[in-house]
């Protein structure tokens, strides 16, 4: 299991990734491109469609999602009460029902939603199918489930630091989750942001529908969450030492990003609507000259 593939070390991990998580982390890797472009998938414009958005951390997909649907039919699930205090102060999102909860153990009936979005979450769930089988647990029949998600980087070097990270699945294995818990119909888009070039593609929004009411066909009974897990001392130790050791391994990500952004600053975009052109903002300017001063400091002391 990665470093951070762990519900107790993925909640502290948010504890802190949580203070600068909008404003520097995900404007780099989740734009508002990539989201609008992977919503498309889950056919949300109908009226009167009940939504549930797992994962919806900071609330930045249910931003998008409530663009196109009514936020009062709009119910957020993420097991981090930090990420959700920041998405409940959004405005556009005051209409949303917010409910603490895991994603392979979703809070709510059989045949509850119209629509399951789970987007930037699967990476951190220790049983993807699971996670994947609640997706078809709660929608109604005829409703359609749209993950989105990584891919396992091509470049060997990235899909080391990603793999020692958290779950980066290759295409094959979201098909073979959704086929498993029973979803119908499946398609497949791929995202982006504009700073990534290169062999292979960096991220999938996966959609399917439920064809019938009731369970996945293999359905096995829900885990047992982990906040019944015994924190021992040595438990708290690893748990420390997998959550410092995972975030270095992730952060790595964030200059190759801004460097990334950097390169492409000046091209690429003139056909791209002045909404979703994608520009380093005053936090990740910040960033950048820190990077830069710290790799120049150490090119002089050597």
């Amino acid at each position: 299991m990665r470093l951070i593939q762990h519900k107790k070390e993925a909640y502290w991990f948010y504890r802190y990734l949580s203070i600068f998580y909008d404003k520097l982390v995900n404007p780099l890797f989740w734009t508002k491109r990539m989201r609008d472009e992977a919503l498309e998938l889950g056919q949300l414009e109908q009226d009167g469609l009940k939504i549930i958005d797992v994962g919806s951390g900071t609330g930045f997909t249910t931003e998008g999602i409530v663009r196109l649907a009514s936020a009062e039919r709009v119910t957020c699930v993420d097991q981090s009460p930090h990420q959700m205090a920041k998405a409940k102060k959004k405005a556009v999102l005051q209409g949303c029902t917010f409910q603490l909860g895991d994603a392979e153990n979703i809070p709510f009936g059989t045949d509850e939603f119209d629509r399951y979005v789970s987007a930037g979450s699967i990476e951190y769930w220790p049983n993807p199918q699971q996670g994947i089988n609640e997706a078809y647990r709660v929608v109604k029949p005829g409703g359609i489930a749209l993950m989105i998600g990584p891919l396992e980087p091509e470049n060997a070097i990235a899909r080391f630091m990603a793999n020692t990270w958290m779950l980066f699945p290759k295409e094959e294995e979201y098909m073979h989750w959704f086929r498993e818990a029973g979803f119908q119909d499946i398609r497949v888009r791929y995202v982006k942001p504009h700073w990534v070039t290169g062999r292979g593609e960096y991220g999938i929004a996966i959609s399917g529908v439920k064809p019938r009411a009731g369970l996945p066909p293999a359905a096995a009974p829900a885990p047992a969450g982990d906040a019944e897990e015994k924190m021992t001392a040595g438990r708290w130790l690893q748990l420390a030492g997998r959550v410092l050791i995972g975030s270095l391994a992730g952060f790595v990500f964030i200059p190759a990003a801004l460097f990334g952004y950097l390169r492409r600053a000046f091209n690429g975009q003139q056909e791209v609507p002045e909404e979703y052109r994608e520009r380093l903002n005053g936090y990740q300017v910040t960033a950048l000259a820190v990077i830069v001063l710290i790799i120049g400091l150490a090119i002089y002391l050597i």
